[in-house]
């Protein structure tokens, strides 16, 4: 696997201050993943609100970059200690050029050196819990195909994912999807007033 040095810092409920990281991350065969402290993240392909990656199981959006030889690898105004992986000490301070780090901006740590790639399949495998009578592949009929039962489980399901999905392109298909839906169960009333 290869591996390289990068910076981490979690965006999601903070501005330029949330916890960051100064680690070496692993990638996947395919580079789309990248590992480091036992998460897996992914890119966000430009669509993040404040990040460009994020951490797989638990959605939150990180900023992934390479470091930086001036060590102003936080974003404008932000502040905080930066954690530096004991394991790549020595590497990183030849990369900014310095002889020690100044404790009061960074602190060195350990780890978890886990590359949890079992436990991700299995999170990007799930299928959607369902009902015994509707299977998650129903969710790809024209509505119009759909009964009354899958019409109503559907527009619930694509309402929470409009909502709640991870990315702003997956809500706003949701949102699609289920507006798609929503006619197709209103057209369905009115022919039976007719």
């Amino acid at each position: 696997m290869k591996t390289e040095i990068k910076y981490i810092e979690l965006k999601s409920r903070f501005s330029n201050n949330g916890p960051a990281w100064i680690g070496v991350v692993s990638f996947s065969k395919s580079g789309k993943t990248i590992y480091f402290n036992g998460k897996a993240f992914q890119t966000l392909n430009g669509n993040g609100i404040s990040g460009n990656y994020y951490e797989i199981e638990s959605g939150n959006e990180y900023w992934i970059s390479g470091v930086k030889k001036n060590q102003r690898d936080r974003h404008i105004y932000g502040n905080g200690k930066i954690q530096v992986e004991k394991r790549i000490l020595n590497e990183y301070l030849k990369i900014v050029n310095l002889e020690s780090l100044n404790s009061k901006l960074y602190e060195i740590i350990e780890v978890n050196e886990e590359i949890p790639i079992l436990k991700i399949n299995e999170i990007e495998n799930q299928k959607i819990e369902c009902n015994s009578e509707i299977d998650d592949k129903k969710r790809f009929l024209k509505p119009n195909e759909m009964n009354d039962s899958e019409l109503e489980f559907f527009i619930e399901y694509f309402y929470e994912n409009s909502i709640n999905g991870k990315y702003l392109k997956g809500r706003k298909y949701s949102r699609n999807q289920m507006n798609q839906l929503i006619v197709e169960k209103e057209s369905r009333k009115q022919k039976i007033f007719c």
